[in-house]
Formats: structure tokens, sequence, C-alpha cells
């Protein structure tokens, strides 16, 4: 059975705002080292050897906040692919406490791109067979 990607992060300083809870934006940028982590540990292609002549953004989000987090605490980070397309895959997401309290959830559309020599054209780009099959392991 397919299982979602998962990780651990704990909540630090730089995370949290005068109220001591975690600013909106930092979840976002903990979902995107999330993706980043999926497609360099799951899937093999990081990002420090794609982002020359390919890419994967993110083309549509939707984020529920559902309690906030505080420093400190742990959150268990998951990431399953609801959908795959030739060029994109919808991914639903969520990140929870230790005894699975909802934290945030949401879906991410990401789009496979090249990009060529000047940087200026952008086009999706359907996935090939091979990444196809491991980007499948995570469809939940």
């Amino acid at each position: 059975m397919n299982q979602p990607f998962v990780k651990q992060e704990k909540i630090r300083f730089q995370h949290v705002d005068y109220a001591g809870i975690v600013f909106y934006p930092r979840f976002l940028e903990m979902l995107n080292c999330l993706v980043e982590d999926w497609f360099e540990e799951a899937l093999g292609r990081p990002f420090s050897q794609m982002h020359e002549t390919n890419g994967i953004p993110t083309v549509d989000l939707k984020v529920q906040f559902k309690k906030a987090a505080r420093l400190g605490e742990i959150l268990t980070k998951k990431l399953w692919v609801k959908n795959l397309g030739g060029a994109s895959i919808l991914c639903g997401f969520s990140f929870e406490d230790a005894q699975g309290a909802v934290f945030l959830e949401g879906e991410v559309t990401l789009v496979n791109v090249t990009i060529n020599d000047d940087r200026k054209d952008i086009k999706a780009t359907p996935f090939n067979e091979e990444m196809k099959n491991k980007i499948s392991n995570y469809k939940l």
C-alpha cells in the first residue's frame, strides 16, 4: 500500500511572530521544503540539479489553517499524490502534531516545466515514465 512522504520539523524561533505562533508564510516555506525534500529523497530529482533546464513550480495552492503552532512543537509534515496528470501533480498535504491534531492542510498543484537557455520560455513538459512510476508510489 502506498504511503505519504513524511518529514518532521521543529518549530523554531525563526518561524514565530510576536504572539509566539507560526507566522503563516513560514508554513508555506515549510511546505516548499517538504516538496523539495520529496523530490530529492524519494524521487531522485534534487532541485539543485534540475533548475538549470527544468523545474517544478507551484501553480495552485489551497491551504486551511486549523490550529496555531507554537515555538518548540514538532510538526509531522505529510505529502501525498491525489492526481498525476501528464505534466502536473495534485498533492494533498497536512501538518500534524504527535496526537494527529492538524495545524494546516490543503492541496498544491505542481507542474513539470522545461526552461530554455535565456530563461524566458517556460513550458509544461510531460513527466517521463520512470518519474511517473516514482510519483505513483505516493498516490493515496
